[in-house]
């Protein structure tokens, strides 16, 4: 299965060494945040990309498998629909 491509929107919650958990961009060398737990990664990661203008958010497991996706909707629309 292909690797989803990567926006600079995105957003990946990914355990670390020492067992607490970064948001990062795709590719990025800096986390967006570092947290104690999965859970409180995937709120601030959703959060993040909120803010930010919508994106994906993939959540890995400990084995760093994807295990989940999620779809973050704009929090702000710069351009909403007419109508």
């Amino acid at each position: 299965m292909p690797m989803p491509r990567a926006n600079s929107r995105d957003r990946d919650v990914v355990r670390r060494e020492d067992g607490r958990w970064d948001v990062k961009k795709p590719g990025g060398q800096r986390p967006s945040a570092v947290v104690n737990t999965q859970s409180e990664a995937i709120r601030r990661g959703s959060e993040i990309l909120h803010n930010g203008g919508g994106g994906e958010l993939r959540i890995h497991g400990v084995d760093g498998v994807i295990r989940d996706q999620r779809t973050i909707p704009p929090g702000n629309d710069r351009y909403p629909p007419k109508g």
